[in-house]
């Protein structure tokens, strides 16, 4: 049953991926123009802070669709839509193949949060609960990552972003491993909310509705350790 569910699961994705035209960038021109990102990004797309994602050995492809629809207003962020406003077409192209071709770093291991300040201490009395170790985490992630919850209709992200996390270069399926893991929290919470839409017919917002915030988090320190 799971590979049946797999099956459907890259069928549904293969499905609402539109055509996309590789337009080839200048990996040197590039650079000069990327470095207004390099403060968020890093001078080789492997950014510092955790919030911020890393770009280095993105998929070209994916880079320049995430830039364009910054511009348009598809995707709305304060930083990033002022920025990509005054970019053109060879611009985006430019940059995209310039952090396509820098190697992204590994991640330290993840570490839990503090416990919630807001929480009332009588609530916490009341409901004890054991929270799950790093590597448990990990662990669960990895069977979501691989399996999905067939049950709740929560598709296996290899579906779309390959056993090692390498994405799908012909359906513009951005490649995810060794991202950093608040930036991978962060992303699938404002999918999971609407916050966040540009993927094909809602894809990902229909599949992270689906998760609980453990499955997010747990899936997201997965992603953050594979190489």
């Amino acid at each position: 049953m799971k590979i049946k569910f797999l099956a459907v699961a890259v069928g549904i994705a293969m499905c609402g991926a539109s055509a996309i035209l590789h337009a080839e960038g200048n990996p040197r021109a590039g650079k000069d123009k990327a470095a207004a990102c390099n403060s968020c990004h890093g001078d080789n797309g492997n950014s510092m802070a955790p919030n911020f994602p890393k770009l280095a050995q993105q998929h070209a492809s994916y880079l320049a669709k995430q830039l364009q629809a910054f511009k348009s207003g598809g995707r709305n962020d304060p930083i990033m839509s002022p920025m990509a406003l005054p970019l053109s077409e060879e611009d985006m192209a430019d940059i995209a193949a310039y952090y396509a071709t820098q190697k992204i770093s590994g991640n330290s291991m993840p570490v839990l949060p503090p416990p919630d300040e807001d929480e009332d201490e009588d609530e916490q009395a009341a409901a004890p609960v054991k929270s799950k170790s790093v590597p448990e985490l990990i662990a669960q992630g990895s069977n979501l990552y691989r399996n999905g919850d067939r049950q709740r209709e929560v598709s296996a992200c290899i579906a779309c972003h390959g056993p090692f996390g390498e994405g799908n270069l012909p359906a513009a399926f951005p490649a995810l491993r060794s991202q950093h893991a608040d930036y991978l929290i962060k992303a699938l919470t404002d999918f999971k909310t609407g916050a966040r839409g540009n993927t094909p017919e809602n894809m990902m917002h229909m599949i992270a509705q689906k998760m609980t915030d453990e499955e997010i988090r747990a899936v997201a320190y997965h992603i953050s350790m594979m190489k």
